[in-house]
């Protein structure tokens, strides 16, 4: 379960980093921790020494976070998958990519990175410990940050999908049956089984007294419960589109209209039929698309005056697709790059190209709704 991007901070190979809203609670809570730790640990350091290293060693913590992340991506990079984005929230961080892996040993070496990475920072911290002593401030720093990247790596390695561990664990039992659709689901149930326990565990630790962290285990099992069923639908969505191609559900009828016209009349024309997307067509030729989001992004006052030319995504810029292509990598095109619609072209005689439908979120998410109810009709 992705959480959406909050506030860009930052881009590293090329991959936007956001913090997501919920990254100020951990952030904080972390950060208070560290302070009442250090101020037990060390008395005679003064207030400013304890709230500067609770503060320092928590944007370190994340930042080793960040770096397991990258870890992840850059393998993934590696085989041509594309990483969306890195966000820090509650839990930590993660990996946004476009596409799942295409084979089991692309899988395990992405899933086995984020580990590693987490054992590489640990091991380079308590280096940097010994070099200097636990009463000073960098010793202190380093001391924690060992600890937790080595306990950050044991974590994600438990065999609870989605956790890295839980990957590690599809991706062998993807090399072992050969079946991507099996080891989700055998994975899947792996990482339930293991959500409930940290559930149920947590909530019995938190009925011993140890509020704070049972209940926080037991949010984290939630989460991963939630992440696991997520994980097993997609599966479900695999095997609803296999087989299909664009051309098998995209809309013959493809609403356009001219680019001469104005935003006011294009509203109205919105309203009238209630399409929210058009090809623009000058002299019956798609220079681009307008859609009711391009409409609202122009100022109210400006809509009498300006043309649909003028406001719409330029030709250039509108992501297209072919009748013959495969509607599972159509769909994560469709949501790598936050769209709704792409139309669908096919070739010419004399070498061009002409638009012969339009393919749209709603259309995909009907098939597979309606595969999915067929699925559970008697057969004969």
């Amino acid at each position: 379960m992705a959480p959406k991007p909050g506030l860009q901070i930052g881009r590293i190979l090329g991959i936007p980093i956001y913090l997501h809203p919920s990254w100020i609670i951990i952030f904080v809570l972390i950060t208070l921790s560290l302070r009442l730790q250090y101020s037990q640990q060390h008395p005679l350091w003064s207030p400013t020494q304890h709230w500067t290293a609770g503060i320092l060693t928590s944007l370190l913590f994340f930042s080793s976070v960040v770096f397991h992340e990258l870890s992840h991506s850059k393998v993934a990079l590696h085989y041509k998958i594309p990483v969306l984005s890195i966000t820090l929230f509650v839990f930590g961080g993660i990996a946004r990519i476009g596409k799942e892996p295409g084979s089991a040993k692309q899988e395990f070496n992405i899933a086995v990175a984020g580990p590693l990475a987490s054992y590489f920072l640990a091991i380079v911290f308590y280096g940097v410990a010994k070099m200097f002593p636990f009463s000073e401030m960098v010793g202190a720093l380093a001391i924690w940050l060992a600890g937790v990247n080595a306990g950050l790596a044991t974590f994600n390695l438990v065999p609870g999908f989605p956790l890295d561990g839980g990957r590690i664990f599809r991706a062998i039992v993807w090399g072992v049956t050969k079946n991507y659709v099996r080891a989700t689901k055998i994975a899947g149930a792996s990482g339930k089984l293991i959500a409930y326990g940290m559930i149920v565990f947590g909530a019995w630790y938190a009925m011993q007294g140890q509020w704070a962290p049972g209940l926080w285990l037991a949010f984290i099992g939630w989460f991963l419960l939630t992440a696991a069923q997520e994980s097993v639908a997609q599966v479900a969505i695999r095997e609803a589109l296999a087989g299909l191609s664009a051309g098998d559900v995209m809309a013959h009828e493809v609403p356009t209209v001219g680019g001469s016209l104005t935003l006011e009349d294009y509203g109205a024309e919105v309203l009238r039929t209630g399409r929210r997307c058009h090809l623009v067509l000058t002299d019956d030729r798609m220079v681009g698309m307008m859609n009711v989001h391009r409409l609202n992004a122009m100022p109210r006052e400006e809509w009498a005056i300006t043309s649909v030319q003028a406001a719409m995504i330029p030709r250039e810029q509108v992501l297209i697709a072919t009748a013959d292509e495969p509607l599972l990598g159509l769909l994560e095109r469709l949501l790598a790059a936050d769209i709704n619609q792409m139309p669908v072209v096919a070739g010419t005689g004399d070498g061009g190209t002409h638009v012969v439908g339009m393919v749209s979120r709603d259309s995909i998410l009907r098939v597979i709704q309606t595969r999915s109810e067929l699925n559970h009709l008697p057969t004969s």
